[in-house]
């Protein structure tokens, strides 16, 4: 299984300064409180999609009606796909009580379709890999909020290369290439790895002008929790292609 409905698309970046270098009267604690509460709703998300994820492997019944019937399948992966470009579009104009129900919503939509992997691969692999991805993301997290280069350079070509890895993906549906199947395992690993670097700075500097407290701050933080969200759920994808063991 392999998706990637990740947007760019980013309703704060006029008004908040994703582009302007970060200046001198930046505040660490503000910066922090932030990034803090993004971190937040990205590991509730996370949580709901395991969860979710768990219950659905474990349910037969859930799993003939969801899984294995492929209309139902692919409708849930387009649903996705329509959740989170809804949402990047429709921040400003939405509640933030709203902004949240819909992200947790997508969160629930991802565990449903990523329960097909708990009958992939074993559930000693899967936990091996979640670790291994939340070890790698927190590195490189780490590295975009505290690193003094500015990675905005590298952004536009992150992205271009996740458009030729979408591309490449669906072409290989058809074709059944085991070549072009690595290519794009490795590549994924890398191209979410930089977006994750990527995306954490953004974020930083972001923050350096959002109140929390306020309702564009809030639904701000959603939108950012769902930026890494993405970067992490497909990077665990992939590198489960590397480090999973098949049933």
């Amino acid at each position: 299984m392999n998706y990637n409905p990740y947007s760019n698309h980013n309703p704060y970046q006029n008004q908040s300064g994703f582009d302007r270098p970060v200046t001198a009267s930046f505040s660490t604690d503000v910066s922090r409180k932030y990034l803090l509460n993004v971190y937040n709703w990205m590991a509730f998300g996370l949580a709901i999609t395991a969860l979710v994820a768990m219950f659905v492997s474990r349910s037969e019944k859930v799993i003939e009606v969801f899984i294995l019937n492929t209309p139902v399948f692919y409708g849930l992966l387009i649903a996705q796909f329509i959740v989170v470009l809804g949402l990047s579009f429709a921040i400003n104009k939405i509640p933030t009580v709203i902004a949240i129900g819909a992200f947790f919503f997508y969160a629930a939509l991802t565990g449903i379709t990523m329960s097909v992997l708990f009958l992939v691969y074993t559930e000693a692999s899967i936990a091996i890999t979640f670790f291994v991805c939340a070890g790698m993301f927190a590195s490189v997290s780490v590295f975009g909020y505290l690193t003094k280069m500015d990675l905005s350079g590298i952004g536009t070509f992150l992205y271009m290369g996740l458009v030729g890895l979408i591309i490449a993906s669906v072409v290989n549906i058809f074709l059944g290439s085991s070549m072009i199947y690595w290519i794009t395992t490795y590549a994924g690993v890398l191209i979410f790895t930089g977006l994750t670097a990527y995306d954490t700075q953004k974020i930083k500097r972001m923050s350096a002008e959002m109140d929390f407290n306020t309702d564009i701050g809030k639904k701000s933080a959603v939108i950012s929790a769902l930026m890494l969200y993405l970067d992490f759920i497909n990077m665990f994808i992939y590198l489960l292609r590397i480090l999973g063991s098949r049933k």
